[in-house]
């Protein structure tokens, strides 16, 4: 009589610690913390900012390596100071607010009204020349600032546009209608050419096309261009200084700054609200419009 046969489950083989195992654990927690250091550095001085806005001064000095407010410290006093005039003993922040709005709202029109024709033109209307114009426009930006602001603060001077916003304007829109001109025509050349010669058979002209068609289309592209000339217009420093550096009722909210961080008067809580009154606008323009603006700039990445 034979003894009946045991079943024996085999054992599933131990798995190998492989080089390519080890490495993809390893960059798999390597990301997360490369992300959380980038967050910390990235959030931190915006944190701390806004923590020393809202502190008083005798808080920060007894104990100034705090990193949080306690409930009886906190106040908005140094935002009311920063944002009241002058003359009622403020920093007069909320001109220079409205004075950086109307320059780049200014430059934003100005700007895509000159930069949307003339990208269009150069995607789609065969000239002399047009291959090379967009390097042209890139290679303006290898000239530093500085090597035009003597030129241009003298002739606005001898035209009396120095100190005065309309020359502020002027100056920012020269200087970033290149690079939207640039940004643009790699979206215009991405719309199908057969649609707009489709528009054409049917009688559009060349204006018809670009209206009905063309600018709908490349609204994603639009949007991202005029945020860009947004964001430089708002925190433009050099010319804002060399224009209207006289004239404290026509100044920006960077020039405004920077007249606060070199007073030994100001305190460093105040200088620190200024600081948020500045970067604040900025991201809640940028986050609110954040899809359109990544959409925009990497479209027409593959034609470009």
């Amino acid at each position: 009589m034979t003894a009946p046969a045991i079943r024996t489950t085999p054992r599933p083989a131990a798995r190998r610690w492989t080089r390519d195992r080890i490495e993809r654990r390893a960059l798999k927690v390597l990301r997360w913390v490369v992300l959380a250091l980038f967050l910390i550095a990235t959030l931190f001085p915006f944190y701390l900012m806004l923590l020393l806005s809202v502190k008083p001064i005798e808080a920060l000095l007894r104990d100034p390596a705090s990193l949080i407010v306690a409930f009886e410290d906190f106040t908005l006093d140094t935002y009311v100071e920063v944002l009241s005039p002058q003359s009622a003993g403020g920093q007069g922040f909320l001109s220079f607010l409205l004075n950086s709005a109307l320059v780049a709202v200014s430059s934003v029109v100005i700007a895509l009204l000159v930069a949307i024709p003339g990208a269009y033109a150069i995607s789609r209307l065969p000239f002399w020349g047009h291959r090379k114009i967009s390097a042209l426009f890139i290679a303006s930006y290898l000239f530093p600032a500085i090597v035009i602001a003597i030129p241009l603060f003298v002739l606005f001077t001898r035209i009396g546009l120095r100190g005065s916003l309309v020359g502020l304007v002027l100056v920012y829109t020269a200087q970033t209608i290149p690079v939207a001109i640039y940004m643009m025509r790699n979206y215009f050349e991405t719309v199908p050419v057969s649609i707009e010669e489709a528009a054409l058979v049917d009688g559009l002209g060349r204006i018809g096309v670009l209206r009905r068609i063309s600018i709908p289309l490349a609204l994603p592209s639009i949007m991202a261009t005029g945020l860009f000339v947004f964001m430089i217009a708002w925190n433009e420093f050099l010319f804002a200084l060399l224009f209207l550096v006289d004239k404290r009722e026509q100044w920006t909210v960077s020039l405004g700054l920077s007249q606060l961080s070199g007073s030994i008067e100001v305190p460093t809580t105040v200088l620190m609200a200024g600081s948020v009154v500045l970067t604040l606008p900025i991201i809640i323009v940028f986050f609110a419009t954040e899809r359109l603006l990544t959409g925009g700039l990497t479209a027409g990445a593959e034609k470009g």
